[in-house]
């Protein structure tokens, strides 16, 4: 059982240091992190070739649609992708163990931060 008495971070100091917190935060991490590094890396090779690959950049496709338009096109579906993927990805890893903390959480008693760090402490002349 975790100690709520034990941590200070907050009205509810003892979530931090719950095992499903951290593994919520590491399960969020393991998609987020690597999805973002390869849209930016993407989006970055995007960039590029507009700046120095004209000659690729301007290669026809079809009609009067070339290599740039395409990549850029490309784009709008990654990110559409990558927002439907993390959605899928938060529906059935990220809820369940939010949903799992929420109702801990919900049951579970809160303690108030010690004074100075946002606890009870007397209201100045301006708060009241």
């Amino acid at each position: 059982m975790i100690d709520p008495a034990a941590s200070s971070r907050g009205d509810t100091p003892w979530i931090g240091d719950d095992p499903r917190f951290t593994e919520l935060r590491a399960t969020y991490r393991r998609f987020v992190f690597p999805m973002t590094a390869a849209f930016l890396l993407w989006f970055l090779a995007y960039v590029l070739c507009s700046a120095y690959a004209r000659g690729f950049m301007a290669a026809k496709v079809v009609g009067n649609v070339n290599v740039a338009l395409v990549f850029g096109l490309l784009q709008f579906v990654s990110t559409f992708g990558i927002a439907l993927a993390y959605g899928r990805f938060a529906a059935r890893r990220l809820d369940p163990l939010a949903a799992a903390l929420r109702s801990v959480a919900a049951t579970h008693p809160t303690v108030p931060a010690p004074a100075g760090r946002g606890g009870d402490q007397e209201l100045t002349e301006n708060q009241a």
